[in-house]
């Protein structure tokens, strides 16, 4: 039997698909690549936006109107934020669906698709570790759900309050992912830093952080953090960070705002001031820091003085990469319900604005590495008109996220690390050179 996964959303989505692909193979499952090869077709859907679950519906819907046109049936399975958030609403709305997975009933999988597909048989002992990536780099979740309640945002009402994951547990899925190839292990959840906060004792992200770096070490490879907040960045952290060997120093710091008045309306805290001040304190003590971060344009009050307080922010900063998204009113946040919400020609407006600033510092930033010798990552080969590209990620690129180094000659596979000398830029993708060690 063959199962399809289609991931929508976040990289934390690809660790929930990457989980029910390992049940479902120790359950004796191959992965299809296509609906015409496929028995079931798993859909992981997200929910964050408005637009992200419009996104989940169409693309269910486009699947469903794919296999009606085919020559077999395909049940399909709705997995993730969608359910999670919606839940018993969907049946009626969703008749194409065979089934509804909430977030937090995916490690049921196995039996739900085992009764879609009415199959009875002796169920398979799942492994140990549940992960099946293949690449040079993954993704490990430390955490589940989130306990800020930002005003704007539905996390907490769909995947529930922060959860740490026990630190055996981690150390044994980063071995295991280590052990199968993979050279970077990218930390993710809703909140890293305040990972171990729940435990009793507590523990700290820096003293996962030490632990990870201890099984990274022998085979060489890097230890990446994203989605940390302000408030996060403890002394303790950071000596992390700038100290230990596999931890590169790169962080993502999402801000969404620098007006005090408009991060109280969000449930945030800082200011320009406290921002600021923790920027250049992260620049001086951590030597080559690269830094990520995420801005929101429109908020609900937004005045054009406070539009320009932020634009004038991310000019000053200049992060090496900033996302930027325009203010989304989600059911059920208080955002959504706030006076003086900014009209959609301001809000796009003021989001270009952003954007075309993100990106001007952003290339500039890039391309300040040319000349540069730096190790890559190899993920993959492209075929072009001139031959094979070898595509890579160095230690300033997060993979998913900030662009690639493209090197046009030279020999080396999937999980290679290569010595690299950046010769060119374009946007944010670099060139270069294979050079010797």
């Amino acid at each position: 039997m063959h199962a399809l996964f289609i991931t929508l959303g976040c990289a934390k989505n690809e660790v929930d698909t990457d989980r029910m692909r390992a049940l479902l193979a120790a359950d004796g499952f191959e992965e299809a690549l296509a609906v015409s090869d496929a028995d079931v077709a798993i859909v992981n859907t997200c929910s964050f936006l408005e637009t992200a679950t419009s996104e989940s519906i169409e693309c269910t819907l486009e699947l469903a109107d794919e296999i009606a046109r085919g020559v077999r049936g395909v049940p399909i399975i709705m997995c993730g934020c969608v359910p999670s958030r919606y839940g018993g609403e969907l049946a009626d709305e969703l008749p194409e669906v065979a089934a509804f997975v909430r977030h937090d009933e995916e490690d049921g999988i196995v039996q739900v698709v085992r009764h879609v597909l009415g199959i009875d048989r002796t169920p398979c002992l799942p492994p140990h570790v549940l992960r099946t990536v293949e690449g040079a780099s993954a993704f490990l979740k430390i955490s589940e759900g989130c306990n800020r309640f930002c005003s704007f945002c539905a996390i907490p009402y769909i995947r529930g309050r922060y959860c740490s994951r026990p630190l055996d547990e981690l150390l044994d899925e980063a071995r295991a992912l280590l052990e199968g190839g993979v050279r970077e292990l990218v930390l993710i959840g809703q909140d890293t830093g305040i990972w171990g906060s729940d435990f009793a004792p507590k523990r700290t992200l820096a003293d996962l952080l030490r632990a990870l770096d201890e099984v990274a070490r022998p085979f060489g490879a890097w230890i990446r953090v994203l989605y940390l907040q302000p408030e996060g960045m403890t002394d303790e952290l950071i000596a992390a960070i700038r100290d230990l060997p596999s931890v590169l120093p790169y962080i993502d710091i999402p801000i969404q705002h620098c007006s005090k008045r408009l991060l109280k309306a969000m449930n945030r805290s800082g200011s320009p001031e406290e921002l600021h001040t923790l920027f250049d304190r992260l620049r001086s003590e951590i030597p080559g820091m690269v830094l990520r971060s995420t801005a929101m344009a429109g908020f609900p009050g937004e005045t054009d003085a406070e539009a320009d307080e932020l634009a004038s922010f991310l000019q000053k900063e200049g992060f090496d990469y900033c996302s930027v998204f325009a203010f989304s009113p989600e059911d059920g946040t208080r955002a959504a319900k706030l006076p003086d919400q900014v009209p959609d020609d301001v809000k796009l407006e003021r989001t270009q604005r952003l954007i075309d600033i993100a990106e001007q510092e952003g290339f500039s930033s890039t391309a300040s590495h040319i000349g540069e010798v730096v190790d890559v990552i190899i993920d993959g080969v492209d075929d072009t008109d001139d031959g094979a590209e070898l595509i890579g990620h160095c230690w300033f690129q997060a993979p998913d996220s900030d662009g690639v180094v493209h090197i046009e000659q030279g020999e080396a596979t999937v999980g290679d690390i290569v010595r690299v000398e950046l010769v060119d830029s374009f946007c944010y993708e670099l060139v270069g050179r294979i050079v010797d060690a």
